[in-house]
């Protein structure tokens, strides 16, 4: 059952007697021979309605539900936030179904997943809307077992470290903890509580929808860098999509790459499939960048190395287990896995010299005996 305020009668009636009311299939308009209201998909046809006939029609069972509806989205949600009017209305798909299939839907709750985050809207007596935000790995974990905020702000604390302490400097990173909830939410507060988590995500998500995304590709975000940083504009369009490959991915960004290297070429590594647009390089990937644009003025050079075909085939399990960060997840018995950490100290005690060289063979041969870099060391 859903109740109507006198409030939201007022508000109603004040709208329908200045220039009507035509939302999500309530209809009310006024003339001086009164009110006429219509509800799409029912009977429900009322004409020459005085304002007495209106608030009484109001709390019929078949037309409160509309009068609510109309009154939280555009009297409490209104439009002055667009984005975050977008978003609420998504979050209960209001554009596929009628209200009383959402009113339904919404008694039990409507879940969105928005990157690791799960958001619940519900519906309140009056017709508003309360929002539950939570990580998707708690989905069914009681509220009492939680950590339990009510301030979106509380977000930046849970954003700022992963689960080992390690601070995060990738927010949409796929490393969010768990054990948190933020249960009984408005809808300002739940957006706000999602821009925390995953900054811009909502306005992206909508500029996109609405086909106003304005997405800055690789090479303009390359050529306007200064400083140390300027270098980067010279990193070779291969190596670009080596670097989108490497962090521009689902296990790596919960974004989905929109970018290429430039308006007219495309990259061939996969965008992912994330929820919201990424529209530009990020700093963490003009970071990376720089690195890679001084490894790549290095020439190559040929080596010769001995290695059985198992040690051969380890090495690469080893760089897969790295780049893939599945490193943790290989147990110290598992010694037939080629990343396993005895497997890997067993391989260096066999083929690596006092000097830390693979089969004794120097890194810069021409720089000294052992011509050994230490890993990391620009040249």
């Amino acid at each position: 059952m859903t109740d109507v305020r006198d409030t939201q009668l007022d508000a109603l009636l004040d709208r329908a007697a200045d220039s009507g009311v035509d939302f999500d299939g309530l209809h009310i308009t006024a003339d001086s021979a009164g009110y006429t209201l219509e509800i799409d998909e029912s009977d429900v046809r009322r004409e020459n309605l005085t304002e007495a006939d209106v608030r009484a029609t109001a709390h019929e069972d078949d037309v409160a539900p509309y009068i609510t509806n109309w009154y939280y989205w555009e009297e409490v949600v209104g439009h002055s936030g667009r984005h975050r009017r977008a978003f609420l209305r998504h979050a209960e798909v209001a554009e596929e179904h009628s209200v009383p299939e959402r009113y339904e839907a919404l008694r039990s709750g409507l879940q969105t997943e928005w990157g690791d985050v799960l958001v619940t809207a519900t519906l309140a007596a009056d017709g508003h809307r309360r929002y539950e935000v939570r990580h998707a790995d708690d989905d069914g974990v009681d509220t009492a077992e939680l950590d339990v905020y009510e301030d979106p702000l509380a977000a930046r604390e849970i954003a700022t470290y992963d689960e080992t302490g390690r601070y995060r400097p990738l927010k949409t990173a796929p490393s969010l903890v768990s054990g948190w909830v933020f249960p009984d939410l408005d809808g300002r507060d739940a957006v706000e509580t999602l821009d925390v988590l995953y900054p811009a995500s909502v306005a992206n998500w909508n500029l996109e929808r609405e086909g106003e995304l304005d997405v800055t590709h690789w090479r303009e975000t390359a050529e306007r860098q200064t400083g140390i940083y300027d270098v980067v504009e010279d990193l070779p369009p291969a190596a670009v999509d080596w670097m989108a490959e490497a962090c521009c991915v689902d296990s790596q960004c919960l974004k989905r790459r929109e970018w290429e290297y430039d308006a007219d070429h495309e990259l061939d590594a996969d965008g992912g499939d994330g929820a919201f647009p990424c529209r530009e390089p990020c700093s963490l990937v003009v970071a990376a960048a720089r690195k890679w644009t001084k490894l790549e003025e290095e020439e190559t050079q040929t080596y010769e190395f001995e290695l059985t075909p198992s040690e051969k085939e380890q090495i690469e399990a080893i760089i897969d287990a790295v780049a893939d960060d599945r490193t943790d997840e290989i147990r110290e018995a598992d010694v037939y896995e080629g990343a396993n950490r005895y497997r890997a100290r067993y391989l260096r005690a066999k083929r690596f010299d006092d000097e830390g060289n693979l089969s004794g063979t120097a890194t810069h041969p021409e720089d000294g005996e052992d011509g050994h870099t230490e890993h990391g060391d620009e040249h």
